[in-house]
């Protein structure tokens, strides 16, 4: 059973009341508590040593990864984040200078992207650190973008390059906030989620969602440089297509919008993000399932994404 298997059998299980607008199986809960206008976004998210970092990589780095993991899914679904809290566990002889810059990393993307950090809880951990964030956000009514909604004959989006991140940019992403809100402010994006187990298995939740299938476009796929390069010590280094395909820390945004709006989303974008790449790389399908077309032809895509909890 994998990450996603475990998930599917506990949803069924979870507690619910009036004021959940939408639960698990998504980037956020979406609660209504009566404000008006809008709706409050729920995250949370951790880092364990030994799977998110490992130990001597920089702590301020770990600390902004921690709470740009939350925001990454505040952008999905095109919201305002608003205040996070951070439990962290460390072990008994813990390093109180690693800590310090651990918060210093969460403090600076939060003064960033106008989050308060509000509190949280310590406690000891008896394997090396992790910090989970619980993150808090709004998001207007009438502009709420969820993974359910793709249709058939929609164009599919990425922003930014995929694959490779864990040479570097898995710590120094910048969560697409600003872009999402302008996607929504701007156009009627019919789904969105953000990148973080590998476009393939990502993608993959989009069309769960709504029971539809897509064909990727390979060449237009946007491929990191990361990626791209190898060392003679990577013989058994992923091949740069796959390695866009299903690693994951990419962070970026995922979307679905109507072909006929697609050349207007483009040009918007290199306006709006001159530095920020945006591609066209595939279209929904009424078909269930996911191919991919190349030199080759149409066949299908049998890779997945990370995914956690690996076992028998």
């Amino acid at each position: 059973m994998n990450e996603f298997e475990l998930i599917g059998k506990l949803i069924p299980t979870l507690a619910r009341n009036s004021s959940l607008v939408l639960g698990a199986g998504d980037d956020c809960a979406v609660l209504d508590l009566g404000i008006p206008d809008k709706l409050l976004l729920f995250k949370t998210d951790a880092v364990v040593e030994q799977v998110h970092f490992t130990t001597g990589q920089p702590a301020d780095k770990i600390g902004r990864k921690a709470l740009g993991r939350a925001l990454s899914d505040i952008a999905a679904m095109a919201g305002d984040p608003v205040a996070c809290l951070v439990t962290i566990g460390l072990p008994a002889d813990f390093q109180e200078d690693v800590v310090l810059e651990i918060y210093k990393g969460i403090n600076g993307i939060a003064t960033e992207f106008n989050v308060a950090v509000a509190g949280g809880e310590t406690t000891t951990s008896p394997r090396g650190i992790f910090i989970s964030i619980s993150l808090i956000g709004t998001i207007q009514r009438d502009r709420l973008i969820a993974r359910a909604g793709a249709l058939a004959g929609d164009a599919i989006f990425v922003s930014g390059e995929l694959g490779g991140a864990l040479s570097g940019k898995h710590f120094d992403f910048t969560p697409r906030i600003h872009e999402a809100k302008w996607l929504a402010s701007n156009f009627q994006i019919h789904s969105m989620m953000d990148v973080s187990d590998g476009l393939a298995g990502d993608l993959r939740h989009i069309l769960n969602a709504t029971g539809v299938g897509a064909e990727l476009l390979g060449p237009a796929i946007p491929i990191s440089r990361a990626a791209k390069l190898k060392t003679k010590s990577e013989s058994a280094a992923k091949p740069p297509l796959l390695a866009a395909l299903t690693d994951g820390e990419d962070f970026e945004l995922l979307f679905t919008v109507a072909a006929a709006d697609a050349v207007k989303v483009l040009d918007g974008w290199k306006k709006q993000f001159p530095d920020v790449k945006l591609s066209c790389i595939g279209k929904i399908s009424s078909q269930p399932g996911l191919t991919i077309r190349d030199k080759e032809g149409v066949r299908e895509l049998r890779v997945h994404g990370y995914a956690h909890l690996e076992n028998s």
